[in-house]
Formats: structure tokens, sequence, C-alpha cells
């Protein structure tokens, strides 16, 4: 699920694995991973929160957003950024934007130009992430000519870009990808969190 829809929970939980008598891990190495809501991402600097924040946003436009991340017709591109960055002002904590590339959807030179200007000069890394095939879906992976143009054009407007590097789509386990499968006469695949 959405972890900022449930921040009550949230962050004792994370507290809890933060904690010397917890899991001990450090609140450096624990990130938030959300489709962006603003209001909770205020909320986060209001408390003075210290864990990283990736954002998903897979989209440089409202307009296709609305499409690929339906919850953005709430909000807006607009407002998730101004939420995010106040975070990064408040928490020192680099952002990330998540970005997973879909093949004739968002992968255009036209949506690496609108990404470049809504993220330029902001200190967040880019991670971009190509599609991985996931049977029953309609989405397909992007050339590798988009992805090295998609690549060019970020890197040319200055931003910090990561391109996930593909492990494990030949057996089904790659980011996205996991799921069980049940036997044919079944209900089918369900999906699994990961």
């Amino acid at each position: 699920g959405e972890p900022l829809a449930n921040l009550d929970r949230l962050l004792p939980a994370l507290e809890m694995a933060s904690r010397e008598d917890g899991l001990g891990i450090s609140a450096r190495r624990i990130t938030i991973s959300t489709v962006g809501l603003p209001a909770a991402i205020h909320r986060l600097a209001d408390l003075n929160c210290r864990y990283h924040l990736a954002v998903s946003l897979h989209a440089p436009d409202d307009e296709l957003r609305n499409e690929l991340v339906p919850v953005n017709k709430n909000t807006g591109l607009g407002e998730i950024i101004e939420a995010a960055d106040r975070y990064f002002e408040v928490s020192g904590r680099r952002l990330t934007f998540e970005y997973v590339l879909l093949a004739g959807i968002n992968d255009g030179q036209e949506h690496a130009e609108k990404l470049a200007r809504l993220l330029r000069g902001r200190p967040a890394l880019i991670n971009v992430i190509p599609y991985n095939p996931v049977a029953g879906l309609p989405y397909r992976t992007p050339t590798a000519k988009n992805i090295t143009r998609f690549r060019e054009i970020l890197e040319q407007a200055g931003l910090t870009i990561k391109f996930r590097q593909r492990k494990g789509d030949k057996i089904d386990a790659a980011c996205g990808q996991l799921r069980r499968s049940t036997p044919r006469g079944t209900s089918g695949d369900l999906p699994v969190i990961a």
C-alpha cells in the first residue's frame, strides 16, 4: 500500500526499526517510497523526519500522470514537487524521483525534456527504470535507442540520474515482476507485495 496514507502506523514502525533495541537500522538507510501525498510529506517535514524520500513520478506532466497514477488527480505535480522541496529543506536528505519508462507512453524525447524542466536545479536523484514486462499487462519495454536518448536529455540538463540495470527479468523476478503463480484452472496470478 501507500505508506504515506498510514503515517500514524508507519512512523512508529520506522522508529522501532531504527532503534538500537529494535532492528538498529540507521534512519539514513531507510527510504519512504510514495506516489506523493503532499499533506503527508508536509507532515514528515513538520515532524523533522530524517528518512530518505522517494517519489514515484512516472510522468512529467499532470495530464499523463493522471492516467498512470490516478491519485494525481487529487493533488497534481506542482503540489507534490513543492512538498518534496520543503521536505528536503527541512531534512537535508536527498530526494529520489522514480520514473518507470513505458514504451510509447512516457519514453519520448518530449517526455524527457519536460521531466528535465520539472526537476532541473533540484538536488535530487532521478532513478529511471526501464519497464520489465509482466504477463497480462499491456506495457512494453522501451527500445535501447529511446532509453539512450532519454538518458542523454536528462544528462544534458545536468540532472543526477541513475538508470536501473535490468536483472532477473528473464525469470520474472525483476522490479515490478514479482507475483505468485497459481496452477491453471484456479484464480490466476495474484500480485505479491514486494
